[in-house]
């Protein structure tokens, strides 16, 4: 039977990272497993490749959630990564920290050390920020972050509208300033998409103490009594037992840790036991606290020279190619979106609740979640309310890892969340009928002239609004009754068994979950490190 000191069960966002980590001590045996296939495929490594991945049926988990009475009995679609890097390698690219004091909560949520001056040695440290290093940012980290390398005159236009009507605009929104309005930064590297997996997992393949394993789903967690000891894997259609000396480290994201745990005893007693599963804990919190980013996307038709739709379509969009196969330049080395402007839905917020997201292009969406290019000119304008009180749960399907988890979020169950997006909506409106974005505007497709009361507003999110796809805190950190884990991510109850993605965040950070993830696995192997708990006799 094998034995390896680390077991990473997932290499996502937060696995790569701490794949990296722990095997910079030589004496750390790691072994790395993803339920996925490799990365180095050339639609994974293209920045436009993302749509191709959206519904991809080998590289995505393809979730979808439990129908929902508030979004008119709609399943939500939620993609999510399933390779190397995990959803850093399919999904749009933005990189946001969040807001400083979405880390002081954490810590003041009963985990010292996840504070922000406290994680911000970790953001700097894994990260290579093209444009400089300060007090704020760093370089020389494996993570590349860059500026769009095409910004459109619109994205310039719409900055100038939002500073016009009272917004501060942001020169780093991941720097001394987190809200206000500027460009995005994007995890990209000379035109290539720079994941987790590129970042952190592809220079050190050759270290001789990491081992990876691509397509390995692992069906459940061995304890000897109420300590892990391995993993039960499925690899090339037969199962397999191996032994961790150290620790079994849980990275599978905020769907797969919550039910990993419940299919291996760990969770809500009454869940994990109406399944037949031997109870190992009876833990409340695994499972609960799923939390989102509710957003809807409004899209205005523009006038030719304001959008980049007609780049990626038709003959033109061959001309991209060869431009992008070239020197890895244009419109297929962009990001999801150009710009971000970080607002508040009322005055009474104490730091933007609202992430208003604008791209010089837009798509048709669908309910079941599809997208594509529309073939006339226009301008895509998303609203996402940072900090929900909407609370959701992962539990299981059944005993059997090969069936997906039940997700159900609570998307548009809570007054003050409707109110946030609501105003949102209206601050779209009056961003695109201000100048000098106004100009650009021929007209309002969407939601369109006739949704303008509230009551024709809150119909249009029921029948249109999705997710971000950030799915967080179902396996969230902290002290209270319904924490899973402690502020060293160890499984409370349960000895050598820790989780690190973003299933621990006690609340969602301001902005695209990816960074926060990554910080998570960069900081959970240095604490790993340094807690080095001894080798276990098998």
């Amino acid at each position: 039977m094998e034995k390896f000191d680390y077991i990473i069960i997932g290499a996502g966002s937060s696995g790569c990272a701490l794949a990296k980590g722990l095997t910079e001590n030589a004496t750390n045996t790691v072994l790395l497993l993803e339920a996925g296939p490799h990365a180095d495929r050339f639609w994974v490594n293209t920045p436009a490749g993302m749509a191709k991945l959206f519904f991809h049926d080998v590289l995505n988990w393809n979730y979808y959630t439990e129908p929902m009475a508030r979004l008119k009995g709609r399943k939500m679609y939620w993609p999510r990564g399933k390779l190397l890097g995990g959803s850093s390698s399919i999904n749009g690219m933005v990189f946001i920290r969040g807001h400083p004091s979405d880390f002081d909560t954490w810590r003041d949520l009963g985990n010292p050390g996840w504070g922000y001056q406290d994680v911000l040695p970790y953001f700097k440290a894994m990260e290579h920020f093209e444009r400089r290093s300060d007090v704020w940012r760093g370089q020389g980290g494996p993570l590349w972050i860059s500026d769009p390398v095409v910004k459109e005159p619109a994205s310039y236009d719409f900055i100038e509208t939002c500073r016009r009507l009272g917004h501060l605009e942001t020169e780093d929104m991941n720097g001394e300033q987190h809200d206000g309005v500027g460009f995005m930064q994007h995890t990209i590297k000379n035109g290539r998409r720079h994941s987790a997996y590129r970042s952190f997992v592809k220079p050190i393949l050759k270290r001789s103490n990491l081992t990876v394993r691509t397509n390995a789903h692992v069906q459940r967690i061995l304890f000897d009594g109420k300590t892990a000891v391995g993993v039960e894997v499925l690899l090339d259609g037969e199962l397999h037992r191996i032994l961790a000396a150290r620790e079994v480290i849980l990275s599978g994201g905020s769907i797969n840790s919550p039910q990993l745990l419940m299919l291996s005893g760990v969770g809500p007693a009454a869940e994990v036991t109406r399944h037949d599963i031997p109870l190992i804990l009876d833990l409340p919190g695994v499972g609960r606290n799923l939390l989102d980013h509710f957003c809807v996307h409004t899209g205005w038709r523009s006038t030719p020279g304001s959008s980049y739709n007609a780049n990626l379509r038709g003959l033109r969009k061959y001309w991209e190619g060869f431009k992008y196969l070239m020197a890895h330049k244009g419109h297929l080395a962009l990001g999801s979106s150009q710009v971000a402007a970080f607002v508040k839905s009322s005055p009474e917020e104490p730091y933007a609740d609202l992430q208003i997201s604008f791209r010089p292009m837009t798509f048709n969406y669908f309910p079941d979640g599809r997208m594509e290019v529309e073939d006339f000119p226009g301008l895509g304008v998303s609203i996402f309310q940072l900090r929900p009180n909407a609370q959701g749960t992962v539990t299981l399907r059944s005993p059997r890892a090969t069936d997906k988890a039940v997700c159900t979020p609570q998307c548009m169950t809570d007054a003050y969340d409707i109110a946030a997006m609501m105003s949102g909506i209206k601050q779209v409106r009056q961003i695109m009928n201000s100048e000098p974005i106004k100009s650009r505007v021929v007209a309002e497709e969407v939601p369109g002239p006739d949704v303008q009361s509230d009551d024709e507003i809150f119909r249009f999110m029921e029948e249109t609004g999705n997710t971000a796809q950030h799915t967080a805190g179902t396996c969230k950190m902290g002290k209270a009754p319904m924490a899973v884990v402690d502020e060293r991510l160890r499984v409370r109850g349960i000895e050598r068994l820790r989780v690190v993605d973003a299933s621990v965040m006690p609340k969602l950070t301001s902005g695209n979950t990816s960074a926060p993830a990554i910080m998570i696995g960069v900081k959970g192997a240095d604490m790993i490190c340094k807690d080095a708990v001894p080798r276990r006799e098998f």
